[in-house]
């Protein structure tokens, strides 16, 4: 029985490519580039300030060390099919097999779409032939330096299609320096050449995220997602000179401890102090994730303060949050029958040494319920699925005649998980003189800076 075909939507926009990158840089010296001097606004508790950290040492590059900008890495754009697809190539592109064979050469205003059958994928010409069916990935390259666009969006590399048991799954195969292109826009946010040392710092973090990413597992079809699992990536169209400046002026450069090429987390805004891992997740802490204030030397203020979200405040009435309780709250501890009850109170059990919450205690008319620290970010949501800006937060409650919470407020600091670079606060330093070497010393104490090798 012939299997339900199920398609794709490729847009294949013919553009001029970037031109070649440079020869890589060695990794000393470095030129950082510091913040300009004209003032701007952002687009976007703690402890007294610590020493000021040792800075670290950037380390030659070998002739034999690794570009790890020129390794490929596969990000996952879609694995959903898309109604009535139509693929385009002004420029021409060919769609080859995994073997490299061509399966068809695409001439310019010619109508193609990718469809399935089972776990096979197949090209088709409108309403006219296609290519045989094979096994994935069936990919197109684009001819004559051209982009290429899926989904209306272009990027840079080539794209894999692969027949899962529902749909075809998109894959961009592009070179990582071509990635943190579309990420590091995405994931810093500020396109002002003032803030060129945080945005190089966030190309380092984020140059290492995907080198330790990469898979050699023959069974995975990719090594990250495009999307907020891994990093936000947005392909060509959401490139900006600040960023891709950025990636190229921090060419080969990663993040390391004691030798290894490290996993960097990072988030938005620390709320005044950074955590270690430990903290927030159920892992070990590394020695380089420890507890860093972002107060700046001599004053009250932090150098995240500038973040729209460095104090917030979220309020639950008793519908929302008891709604809360009922749908998420089984996921994240052991309910009964899955029915935890109306809220009657909810309070802070302990804190972790910056301050966030470690445990909050729910009571119910149907008993007791104990969270941890960051798993209370997926619990005390807001109406529309948002999560808790972050853990560090206190609570005041608001009773009814019979007990039942009639309204939670939270006041708290900071956004996402508090653990690594403080990106507003990475901005902040940056607009105070401190470079992008400096910025990570900071921000991942005893970390060195230099070439994968």
């Amino acid at each position: 029985m012939r299997m339900r075909t199920a398609v794709l939507s490729v847009v294949v926009v013919a553009c001029t490519s970037a031109p070649p990158a440079p020869e890589p840089a060695p990794a000393v010296p470095i030129t950082p580039v510091r913040p300009g001097d004209r003032p701007t606004e952002p687009a976007r508790r703690s402890p007294a300030a610590p020493p000021a950290s040792t800075p670290p040492r950037s380390e030659p590059a070998a002739p034999a060390a690794r570009d790890v900008g020129d390794a490929t890495i596969r990000v996952l754009l879609s694995s959903g099919a898309i109604v009535e697809p139509k693929v385009t190539s002004p420029g021409g592109l060919l769609f080859t097999d995994r073997d490299g064979n061509m399966l068809a050469r695409v001439n310019r205003d010619e109508m193609w779409h990718v469809e399935r059958e089972g776990r096979r994928v197949r090209a088709v010409r409108g309403s006219g032939p296609g290519t045989p069916f094979v096994d994935g990935p069936m990919y197109a390259r684009a001819l004559g330096g051209a982009l290429l666009s899926v989904g209306g969006k272009p990027y840079r590399g080539d794209l894999a299609f692969y027949g899962t048991d529902t749909s075809v799954s998109v894959v961009n195969v592009v070179k990582i320096d071509d990635y943190l292109r579309g990420v590091v826009p995405g994931e810093i946010g500020t396109t002002s050449p003032q803030d060129s040392a945080a945005v190089q710092a966030q190309a380092v973090t984020a140059r290492s995220y995907a080198y330790v990413h990469l898979s050699s597992d023959p069974a995975r079809a990719y090594d990250v997602t495009g999307g907020v699992l891994d990093q936000v990536y947005g392909g060509v169209a959401v490139e900006t000179a600040v960023a891709s400046e950025a990636v190229e002026s921090t060419r080969t450069l990663v993040l390391k401890y004691a030798g290894r090429v490290v996993n960097a987390p990072y988030h938005s805004t620390c709320g005044g102090e950074t955590a270690a891992a430990s903290e927030l997740w159920r892992s070990n802490d590394e020695p380089y994730l420890r507890r860093v204030s972002d107060q700046i030397p001599g004053t009250s203020r932090y150098y995240c303060d500038i973040s729209p979200r460095f104090r917030w405040t979220r309020t639950l009435d008793q519908g929302t949050l008891n709604a809360a309780l009922a749908r998420y709250l089984a996921s994240y501890t052991n309910v009964p029958g899955r029915t935890p009850g109306k809220a009657k109170s909810v309070t802070i059990g302990s804190r972790t040494a910056s301050g966030r919450v470690g445990t909050v205690t729910i009571t119910t008319d149907r008993g007791n319920y104990v969270v941890r620290g960051n798993d209370v970010r997926y619990v005390l949501r807001a109406p529309g699925g948002e999560i808790l800006n972050s853990t560090l937060f206190s609570i005041d409650a608001t009773e009814t005649a019979d007990g039942s919470i009639a309204r939670l407020v939270l006041h708290g600091n900071g956004y996402g998980h508090g653990v690594g670079m403080c990106q507003w606060g990475a901005i902040g330093r940056a607009r105070a003189g401190q470079d992008f070497l400096t910025i990570l010393a900071t921000y991942y104490p005893g970390t060195t800076v230099g070439a994968a090798q």
